[in-house]
């Protein structure tokens, strides 16, 4: 299943990248998509931007087929790899998230672009559940709440560079 989000943000790529790869701004994004348990971690190395988190999402709304293989909550280990900014300001990331104990991944990519106004944020990745017959459900169950959380990712960043 095709996953996809898109915001735009009124700051260049640098800026809104350097409030995305702050640890701070990490840790608040867990803290409001989480039940409460949490970690994250940002580090940098030459010229790459490895962002990590561990989140535990809850599974309200799921169906009970979906429950039987996460449990009351979906525990998605997320790791972002970017690149360093291009001439023009872009910065790509390979992004890699799966689901503990489930059978469920997401893989594609993250692009901070610049734009006349600022920045656009796209991300583009596929939502994969290795379950035959009931994949497609579960993949359906696992996209709302990682649509919710990059709602709020979204939310967190415009009201830092507000």
């Amino acid at each position: 299943m095709k996953f996809t989000h898109r915001a735009e943000y009124p700051a260049a790529p640098d800026v809104v990248f350097a409030v995305m790869s702050d640890q701070q701004f990490q840790d608040a994004k867990c803290d409001a998509t989480t039940t409460g348990r949490w970690s994250a971690d940002v580090t940098t190395a030459a010229d790459r931007t490895v962002i990590t988190t561990e989140r535990h999402l809850p599974t309200h709304g799921f169906p009970d087929v979906a429950k039987s293989f996460v449990g009351a909550t979906l525990t998605i280990i997320e790791v972002q790899t970017w690149g360093p900014a291009d001439e023009d300001g872009r910065r790509v990331a390979d992004l890699n998230l799966h689901v503990k104990g489930a059978p469920m991944t997401l893989r594609g990519w993250i692009r901070l672009s610049p734009t006349e106004s600022g920045s656009i944020h796209e991300l583009e990745a596929e939502l994969r559940a290795g379950v035959p017959l009931i994949g497609g459900r579960l993949e359906k169950a696992a996209a709302e709440p990682l649509t919710t959380a990059a709602d709020i990712e979204t939310r967190l960043l415009h009201e830092r560079l507000g």
